[in-house]
């Protein structure tokens, strides 16, 4: 039953970040790039949490998945202030 669940969880995580993947590498601004990052940084926090869940051990990984999503959330805020300051604006690739 676990095995099949986890299974299930991670091919949806999977389809979300394939298409989070898409705007990473095609987004038409930095801040969608950024964003598309972030949203991968939390699919991979589900995924630790499911992996404590498969190996019975959540008390153990929810402290991995807690630092990670510290570290996730305060490199989107780094970024976000970087280009906030260098002036980058939005704009659109030439295509």
């Amino acid at each position: 039953m676990s095995y099949e669940f986890f299974l299930g969880c991670a091919l949806a995580i999977l389809v979300a970040v394939m298409i989070s993947m898409y705007r990473v590498l095609r987004g038409p601004t930095i801040i969608d790039r950024v964003i598309g990052v972030n949203v991968i940084g939390t699919k991979t926090i589900a995924v630790i949490v499911l992996t404590g869940y498969l190996f019975d051990r959540v008390e153990f990984f929810i402290d991995i998945a807690f630092l990670y999503a510290l570290i996730n959330f305060v490199g989107t805020l780094a970024l976000s202030r970087y280009f906030e300051r260098k002036g980058i604006e939005h704009t659109e690739e030439a295509l």
